[in-house]
């Protein structure tokens, strides 16, 4: 009972947020284009399927994905885990806690490969390039860059170091990269940060950050917790363009072999 009634209370929030997103679109189309919706049953029905797809997805994080996550991170950080029959030490050393950067990467590449909007992005741009792109290869640059994303953003929960430096280097990397990279793969690169931070990869990646900071001695979960999804976000740019300078530079070196063995 306790679970419909959780259940009851997200759809009819998910009623009022889905609201003004129908008024916009029903409103323009009756009143501005002065046209009939087409296939208003359809319509219709599909705003339903999306209404209770919410719910059952919000529902599903909050019974499944976030415990998980925060029960993993208590895990990991767990003296008897970490240390065994040891006594643990005073202070916290970064080099004790390896299956939590482990964990993060391992999580943030199979939530990105599994990412819905990174799919779709990486089939548009595989059918736009010509085979240029692979759909698989943009996935699984992007799933690498949010693994080295999150691996990074727990070490710097562990460490306690400031946010702002990693993410200040990183757009520094990122425009210096963005310079010397195919012009044609930058947008891509830059859509492909936004793309991971979806509706398979923020739940978990989010509950991941928050049980970490909450177990950790000496982190709070309001400066430490939250972070890890401007890693996510960041790292995919610079290895969709490291996968792109990657590309350009075996052809370049084939076309070499060519003109050497035409010599």
């Amino acid at each position: 009972m306790e679970i419909l009634s959780g259940l009851a209370k997200i759809l009819l929030g998910n009623v009022l947020d889905v609201a003004p997103i129908a008024a916009t679109l029903f409103g323009f189309q009756v009143f501005i284009l002065r046209q009939p919706i087409p296939h208003p049953r359809r319509t219709l029905l599909g705003f339903l399927y999306v209404l209770v797809g919410l719910a059952l997805f919000l529902e599903g994080l909050e019974a499944a994905l976030f415990p998980l996550g925060k029960l993993m991170a208590s895990q990991l950080t767990a003296p008897s885990f970490l240390y065994g029959s040891e006594a643990p030490p005073g202070v916290i050393r970064w080099r004790d806690y390896l299956w939590v950067y482990a964990f993060g990467a391992a999580i943030g590449f199979a939530t990105t490969v599994a990412e819905p909007a990174l799919i779709a992005v990486a089939m548009k741009a595989a059918s736009v390039s010509g085979g240029t792109i692979t759909a698989w290869g943009l996935r699984i640059a992007v799933a690498i860059g949010v693994a080295i994303g999150i691996s990074l953003g727990t070490f710097r929960i562990v460490t306690g170091t400031p946010l702002h430096w990693f993410i200040i280097v990183g757009y520094v990397v990122v425009v210096i990269q963005t310079y010397f990279a195919p012009r044609v793969i930058v947008p891509l690169a830059y859509d492909s940060g936004g793309v991971t931070t979806s509706c398979v990869t923020v739940p978990l990646v989010a509950a991941l950050g928050l049980g970490l900071s909450s177990t950790i001695p000496g982190r709070s979960p309001l400066l430490d917790g939250f972070g890890l999804i401007a890693f996510a976000s960041l790292f995919p740019m610079m290895t969709v363009m490291g996968y792109a300078q990657l590309g350009q530079w075996q052809a370049r070196r084939e076309r070499r072999r060519r003109s050497d063995r035409a010599e």
